[in-house]
């Protein structure tokens, strides 16, 4: 296990903007919305990334893009993490190169995943009266692709852009490599 990274806390979330992968197996989406009480009864505020994302920024470090939140499955990486009016926006690239990513982008463009989970420290929440979290400031380590997100509300709308040549490309790659490392 990483050093750290037993305290994590995770949230699941399927985002409702769309997480899209594309021709260069580029996939967007939001991973957290701001307002909405997740199945644990946490809500995220606007707001609670801010200081953690101009930290990354200025130490030069970028949140991580895993595989269903396992620190040793990284399988792309995050370009843009942006807080909005809306909520955690993301947007990155699943490396062709990692047999996680390429399994990844075929299992999006199948609609078998398509769910975004933060794993983050919390910084600062408040309760309100009904018990409920209100995550007030949070430390974002990473944003995974997931199976099951934990904020039901938020739908995948499509998977625009998926391209099947791609995948059927990547898949022939895969089975090529595996018929020559049987033949050795």
């Amino acid at each position: 296990m990483v050093e750290g990274m037993d305290a994590l806390e995770r949230k699941f979330h399927r985002p409702e903007a769309g997480l899209v992968v594309d021709e260069g197996a580029r996939i967007a989406g939001y991973a957290s919305l701001f307002g909405l009480p997740d199945q644990g009864g946490d809500v995220v505020m606007p707001g609670a990334y801010a200081r953690s994302l101009a930290r990354l920024r200025a130490e030069g470090r970028a949140v991580k893009m895993l595989w269903q939140h396992d620190a040793t499955q990284p399988i792309g990486v995050w370009d843009e993490v942006v807080e909005d009016e809306r909520g955690l926006r993301v947007a990155g690239r699943l490396l062709p190169e990692v047999a996680r990513a390429r399994e990844a982008a075929a299992l999006i463009g199948a609609g078998a995943v398509d769910g975004l989970s933060i794993g983050f420290r919390t910084v600062r929440a408040a309760h309100d009266a009904s018990g409920r979290r209100a995550l007030i400031e949070i430390d974002l380590w990473e944003v995974s692709l997931v199976t099951f997100p934990m904020l039901p509300e938020a739908r995948v709308e499509g998977k625009a852009g998926v391209r099947l040549d791609l995948l059927r490309m990547l898949t022939a790659a895969l089975a090529g490599a595996r018929r020559e490392l049987a033949g050795r």
